[in-house]
């Protein structure tokens, strides 16, 4: 039997949410995003975008905003200059986590095999689900989306298609709210024209290269020789560019998968230098290890090593990481750590982003086996500037 896998995808999530408690800014360009205001108490209210001065970054926007020229992860400032008009709101990122346990656990009622993609999306492999091998799986789509409404009040898309990366793709085709079914004559009307950067595993460099080697649509892709393609990116990309083209993907749906780190940063509204912005630096700091030191034990692991990322003033950033002598899931340790690191990076520029991340990660009931001391690498040792 040929496989049929679901993505599903909440339409605009974040922001989906917040109407909820806010039905009057429905059909509104609302875009979430950067910090609540300082000593603000309560549910923050919307602001017009055009007034917002900072460092923050769109997370979401509804759908009137996207059409606006506002995407996720563009600059707020770039965004209130192309849409001023548009309301902002700051994250809530409780809510939105709640949102995400209830749609999942309403689709896990129908469709338990699913691959968590994070707060937003999931696989489903709908294969061997009563009616799906004789409609495709528009049902089993249909109730999935009426689950998930009944459960959190939200629309979703879904596409249902023989594999992953095609699902992926379909899903944007009808947004919002769409049901997209692909088989494999869909592939040249539906699939092919698409720009070659919306296929999952392009990234901004390859789509600009494939650009230059006048391949815009995936069509263009599919059509290109193999050979010609490994030549220009190697042999295990370029073969991949060929298959994926052809909509070909025989990866599994994953029910369960460990990461291989976890991650803590903040970008500050204003920058802080090293030096004069020591303690609120320090303060900052040490909170992002203890939040790390937190997501690490709600998962039960530890880490092996820590590392430190920097992005100053001209947006260069730097990272360092240090190898623990003995895996941790204390924040103590992971600070300790951390400044280790910050000792081995020069700090003279102001900076607008500051994170920790934890790798080497391990159960934390598994068996210690001490790891071996490592020297620091040579590098400017300016002492740990963010003691508090």
């Amino acid at each position: 039997m040929s496989r049929r896998i679901a993505h599903l995808d909440m339409d605009a999530f974040f922001a989906s949410v917040e109407l909820l408690s806010r039905p009057e800014l429905a059909g509104l360009p609302l875009v979430i995003g950067g910090g609540r205001p300082a000593g603000g108490e309560g549910p923050p209210a919307p602001e017009p975008l055009g007034r917002y001065r900072g460092r923050g970054v769109v997370t979401t926007a509804t759908y009137p905003a996207r059409a606006l020229g506002v995407h996720s992860g563009m600059p707020l400032m770039q965004a209130a200059r192309l849409a001023p008009q548009a309301l902002r709101l700051p994250p809530d990122f409780e809510a939105y986590k709640a949102a995400s346990r209830a749609f999942k656990a309403a689709a896990a009622s129908l469709a338990p095999t699913i691959e968590d993609r994070g707060i937003d999306e999931i696989y489903l492999d709908l294969s061997l689900l009563p009616g799906v091998a004789e409609d495709g799986g528009r049902a089993c789509a249909a109730a999935l989306q009426a689950a998930v409404r009944a459960a959190t009040g939200l629309s979703c898309s879904i596409a249902v298609a023989p594999n992953k990366l095609l699902a992926k793709l379909g899903s944007e085709l009808d947004k919002p709210g769409g049901l997209t079914v692909l088989g494999p004559e869909d592939l040249a009307p539906r699939i092919w024209p698409l720009p070659a950067r919306k296929l999952n595993g392009i990234g901004p460099r390859a789509a600009d290269k494939l650009s230059a080697l006048g391949v815009q649509t995936l069509g263009e892709l599919a059509a290109a020789d193999p050979a010609w393609l490994i030549v220009h990116f190697g042999p295990r990309y370029g073969a991949w560019l060929h298959e994926a083209a052809q909509g070909r993907d025989e990866r599994p749906v994953v029910t369960h998968r460990e990461p291989k780190s976890l991650s803590r940063e903040t970008t500050f509204e204003r920058n802080l230098h090293p030096r004069s912005d020591r303690a609120a630096l320090g303060t900052l700091f040490t909170r992002l290890c203890e939040r790390l030191a937190e997501d690490l034990r709600k998962r039960g692991l530890r880490a092996g090593r820590i590392g430190v990322k920097l992005r100053d003033a001209n947006f260069r950033t730097l990272s360092r990481e240090q190898t623990l002598d003995t895996p941790s899931d204390e924040a103590a340790t992971l600070r300790r750590a951390a400044g280790l690191g910050l000792k081995r990076m020069p700090l003279d520029q102001p900076l607008r982003l500051l994170g920790v991340r934890a790798s080497s990660l391990r159960a934390a009931d598994a068996p210690e086996a001490t790891a071996p001391r490592r020297r620091p690498p040579a590098g400017p040792q300016t002492g740990d500037l963010f003691a508090d």
